[in-house]
């Protein structure tokens, strides 16, 4: 019966080609005005932005300015640092970058507010998407959707505070520890802003992606293209893949590849959990639609 009762429901919810383009538009015209309204706010707001993610470059300069003066001897000090475990020095100096054309940091806050724009917006871009499918949807189907929508922004979240708090900084003061100083020569870091926000933008978005494993997994599992039973015998070739992942990612420091690899990894395994539960009620379903098949 809950399954001809959705039929009807999908059946009162057909309507003609032309009122599906009509929503089409609709959904479109608002996901433009708030991408739009979204990009003046953070154009607005770019230079306080731009040097909201600076915060991690000025920490590493700060350890570096440390280990030179032998208060921090390395990548350990810097992590400890990083967790809470170890007073951070504080910085000295000012912190410099550089563009080399008239117009780069004009173009860098325009690429960094459609950056910002994207993100700010994400709820209602996404919510728009859901409004649209949601029609073409069974009942139980919506309901087993909106969790996938919920949970995507906070796994992204979790990456991009990951690459914010720990790996930028790593990053960053890997390149700084790179710089020559002395017997005449500086070879000196003097990052160019838009390089600078491909550097931040690219980890954020790698990070944020890779979070997506237990969604994308989940949403296979649903759909039946992928099992448990699957995922667990995989597991090792899963691994393997994270730390290839996580090595072209990274930079090329161990920590930093392991603290990409470890929540990945544990996420896959929280993926096959999740897996397994879709499996389950899923099990549930079908036996209460057979018995209810029996009633009738």
């Amino acid at each position: 019966m809950s399954y001809e009762h959705d039929e009807a429901e999908i059946e009162a919810s057909r309507a003609p080609l032309l009122d599906h383009l009509v929503e089409l538009r609709k959904r479109l015209i608002i996901c433009v005005v708030a991408i739009i309204l979204g990009f003046a706010v953070c154009f607005a707001f770019s230079p306080q932005i731009y040097y909201f993610l600076l915060h991690p470059f000025k920490m590493a300069a700060a350890m570096y300015a440390a280990s030179k003066q032998g208060h921090a001897a390395g990548p350990f000090d810097l992590l400890f640092v990083l967790l809470g475990l170890k007073e951070a020095p504080i910085p000295t100096g000012d912190l410099r970058l550089m563009f080399t054309a008239p117009l780069e940091f004009f173009f860098t806050k325009l690429k960094l507010a459609g950056f910002g724009a994207v993100v700010l917006t994400f709820p209602v871009l996404a919510w728009q998407v859901y409004a649209f499918v949601a029609p073409g949807l069974y009942k139980r189907e919506r309901y087993a959707f909106l969790p996938f929508l919920v949970a995507a922004p906070i796994l992204f979240m979790m990456g991009a505070a990951l690459v914010y708090y720990i790996i930028l900084p790593f990053v960053l003061w890997f390149s700084l520890s790179q710089q020559i100083m002395g017997a005449g020569i500086a070879v000196e870091l003097l990052p160019k802003v838009s390089d600078y926000l491909t550097l931040v933008t690219t980890l954020l978005l790698a990070f944020g992606l890779c979070f997506q494993l237990p969604v994308v997994l989940s949403l296979l599992g649903l759909a039946g293209i992928v099992n448990s039973a699957m995922l667990w015998k995989g597991w090792r070739y899963a691994v393997f893949a994270v730390v290839v992942v996580a090595a072209i990612v990274t930079p090329p420091d161990p920590i930093s590849q392991l603290m990409l690899a470890t929540p990945i990894v544990l996420l896959y395994f929280v993926s096959i959990g999740c897996v397994k539960l879709i499996e389950l009620r899923r099990k549930k379903e079908d036996a209460s639609a057979g018995t209810d098949i029996v009633a009738t």
